[in-house]
């Protein structure tokens, strides 16, 4: 199993020291030819108008969705914005997920929370099924998922940022959060993420 991480820009060490410490070989992505022999891609959360200018200059957005057809990628944050179909402003995307984003929908900053989160699919990593405790940083909204992708979490109800609100989706091996996995200990999600990998 080897597993890239997009490294444009945004929090890639990160993830990337989450998947070492779960005995998983790794390799930071900036060009095409980094993609050859993986097993899947984690694009991370960062400045996503920043990652598609730089992966426009670095000619790796063909190559991104090419790569997308047959391995799992996983975009957290930046990355779920980046994967999607839409984000409601003209900047490069791979429209690879049939999600519908809105950039930056719980404010700026300094309107960053932690919220636990019922996320079912994670009992197949841990039948314990306990609330995923997530970080939301500048976070985008999951606005709509159209078949085949299907919503995987979405904000408790009683949630002052939007009870209700999807988060996480998944669409086949192609896997968007609109949270920070990879800024707490819990591995559970690079775990299911490896799952989809495999």
């Amino acid at each position: 199993m080897k597993i890239g991480v997009l490294a444009l820009q945004g929090d890639f060490a990160e993830h990337q020291t989450t998947l070492q410490n779960l005995g998983i070989e790794t390799i930071q992505v900036r060009l095409p030819g980094d993609l050859d022999g993986l097993n899947g891609l984690i694009i991370p959360g960062g400045e996503s108008t920043t990652i598609g200018k730089l992966a426009v200059a670095y000619t790796l957005i063909d190559p991104l969705r090419e790569f997308a057809k047959n391995h799992a990628i996983w975009g957290t944050c930046a990355g779920a914005i980046f994967l999607s179909k839409d984000a409601h402003r003209k900047q490069p995307l791979l429209e690879v997920m049939d999600i519908i984003v809105e950039r930056n929908a719980f404010g700026r900053q300094v309107d960053s929370f932690e919220i636990d989160l019922d996320i079912p699919v994670l009992k197949t990593v841990d039948p314990e099924g306990k609330p995923y405790h997530a970080v939301f940083i500048r976070a985008p909204l999951i606005q709509e998922v159209h078949p085949p992708a299907e919503i995987l979490s979405r904000l408790p109800e009683s949630s002052l940022k939007g009870g209700g609100r999807i988060v996480a989706a998944r669409q086949g091996h192609l896997l968007a959060t609109s949270f920070h996995p990879e800024l707490t200990d819990d591995d559970r999600f690079h775990r299911y993420f490896l799952e989809l990998a495999k």
